[in-house]
C-alpha cells in the first residue's frame, strides 16, 4: 500500500462514546445508544460538520440507520456553506454483506460504499449506494490509503468515523486518524467480548498511536475529550 499525503485524503475525526470502562456498546452489541441528550446533541455538531460520515458494517448492522443532521439551524448553516443538507453516509465493508432491507436504504440521505471487488457485485444493479467504491490490497481487504484517495477526488474535505472499534483499528494501523472525540458516560458495562473504541489485533505499548489532549468538557457527569493523533514523525517515547 502507498501512503496517502495528507492533502491526498479527507480530514479525519473519530467520535464515539463510551462507558467509563472503556466499552463501546456491551457484548450483544445492543443497538441502544447509552450517552446523554447533551453527547447525541454533541454527535450531532461533529456529523454536521463533516463532509461525509463513515460507519463500519458490523456497526450499520446492529444500528441500521444514518446518522442524520436533524437541528434545522445545522441544515441551515450546511446550506448557506454551499454543503447538501446531509453528509454522504458512507458504509466501509470488504465483503458488501449488509441486509438489503436496512432503513438505512429508505432515509433521504447519501449513501456511498467502500468495498472490494468481490463486496461491489452484489450491488452493481442495486439502487442502495449511489457510488461504489472498490479498492483491494493484495490478502483481500480495503486498501484504506486507496479508498481515502477515492474518497478525497471526489470532494469529502471532512470525514467524521462513527465506529466501530474494527473500523478504528484498521484506520489507526495506516495511519488514517487525525482527532479522536470520545465522550466518557458514568456507567460500567463489562464483558470480555464488549467492543471497545479500538479493536482488531491491538498494539503493544511500545507501538501504540500516542495523543495530545486538545480540550476536556464536563456536562453533568459526562466528560468530552478531544484528542490529535501525534504523527508517527512527531511521536516521542515516553519517558520511564
Amino acid at each position: 500500500m502507498t501512503p496517502t499525503n495528507m492533502s491526498d485524503r479527507p480530514v479525519t475525526t473519530v467520535v464515539l462514546a463510551m462507558s467509563a470502562d472503556g466499552k463501546i456498546s456491551d457484548s450483544l452489541r445492543s443497538p441502544l445508544l447509552f450517552g446523554s441528550p447533551a453527547d447525541k446533541n454533541h454527535l450531532e455538531q461533529q456529523v454536521a460538520a463533516a463532509d461525509a460520515v463513515i460507519t463500519g458494517a458490523g456497526t450499520f448492522r446492529v444500528k441500521d440507520k444514518a446518522m442524520r443532521v436533524i437541528n434545522p439551524d445545522r441544515i441551515n448553516q450546511r446550506e448557506e456553506a454551499g454543503k447538501p443538507p446531509q453528509p454522504v453516509q458512507i458504509v466501509a465493508s470488504a465483503s458488501g454483506n449488509l441486509p438489503r432491507e436496512l432503513p438505512l436504504f429508505q432515509q433521504p440521505v447519501p449513501r456511498w460504499l467502500v468495498t472490494t471487488p468481490a463486496g461491489a457485485e452484489p450491488w452493481r444493479n442495486h439502487s442502495g449506494f449511489d457510488k461504489i467504491l472498490v479498492s483491494e490490497t493484495p490478502s483481500g481487504g480495503v486498501d484504506w490509503h486507496d479508498a481515502f484517495q477515492q474518497i478525497a477526488n471526489l470532494g469529502i474535505k471532512k470525514l467524521a468515523i462513527l465506529g466501530g472499534g474494527n473500523l478504528v483499528a484498521s484506520l489507526l494501523t495506516e495511519d488514517l486518524i487525525d482527532e479522536l472525540w470520545l465522550t466518557i458516560c458514568p456507567l460500567l458495562i463489562g464483558g470480555t467480548n464488549a467492543p471497545t473504541p479500538v479493536d482488531g489485533n491491538g498494539f503493544s505499548t511500545q507501538t501504540g498511536p500516542r495523543l495530545e489532549l486538545l480540550e476536556v468538557k464536563t456536562i453533568d457527569a459526562e466528560v468530552f475529550l478531544h484528542y490529535r493523533l501525534r504523527r508517527q514523525q512527531d511521536s516521542t517515547s515516553p519517558s520511564s
